[in-house]
């Protein structure tokens, strides 16, 4: 059965250059040319990644992105920004709102469905779930659910496969780019200031106060560590 992709794109050229090419690739593309529909059309069957242009009729992708991280049953769906807006600014502020990839106008339609399925591999669930759990957080690989002092956590993807990675590798410092391509492997628009990004987010979830972090340190100079309580 194909993975349903949401679209939205106003300019109706570039639409239907990406419809084909995802259709092409084994997807089943939805063309939006405004947000009104896309997410009461998603309420009703979500899709299996968003891509969105950040500047369209009636809306905006930024908004869009906001409202999908903030809705109970869409959260967790991938989003991708497709713009011509190619500021480092507007970089970290996508990834700041929760997107998961940003591919700048003009792009390579190879490219673009490489990033597609890239982006959806980082759902792919591990062969092995395993569970990591320390005095109140519970790390579940399998159902790629993270719980905080009883309580689920929502959190994307890709900080999810962060948060996953250093708690696996207690006590080690990775450097930006060694969780780079072990995180995010080819993606290319991501940066050693985009991992700050994500290590915010992360912290923003796991820590009692995000400014003295207990478990995700950093190492000034080197990177990052993960620290689990003694006795763990």
């Amino acid at each position: 059965m194909s993975q349903s992709v949401f679209v939205l794109e106003d300019d109706a050229d570039i639409a239907r250059l990406v419809q084909h090419h995802l259709e092409a690739a084994g997807f089943e593309a939805r063309l939006f040319h405004t947000p009104t529909n896309l997410i009461p059309d998603a309420e009703r069957k979500a899709p299996a990644l968003f891509l969105l242009d950040i500047m369209v009729p009636g809306g905006d992708g930024l908004d869009v992105c906001r409202r999908l991280r903030n809705h109970a049953g869409l959260c967790t769906v991938p989003i991708i920004f497709l713009t011509a807006r190619a500021g480092e600014n507007d970089r970290v502020l996508g990834l700041e709102l929760g997107a998961d990839d940003y591919i700048t106008k003009p792009f390579s339609t190879r490219e673009l469905v490489a990033r597609v399925k890239a982006v959806l591999r980082r759902f792919e669930r591990p062969t092995s779930p395993s569970i990591i759990s320390f005095e109140e957080i519970v790390i579940d690989a399998g159902a790629m659910q993270l719980k905080v002092r009883g309580t689920l956590t929502t959190t994307t993807a890709t900080e999810f496969r962060l948060l996953d990675y250093l708690a696996r590798h207690p006590g080690r410092v990775f450097s930006r780019d060694h969780l780079l391509d072990a995180v995010w492997g080819d993606a290319r628009f991501v940066t050693p200031r985009s991992v700050d990004v994500y290590v915010r987010r992360i912290r923003e979830k796991i820590e009692i106060d995000p400014e003295e972090p207990r478990y995700l340190r950093t190492v000034r100079g080197a990177g990052y560590r993960f620290e689990l309580p003694k006795g763990e």
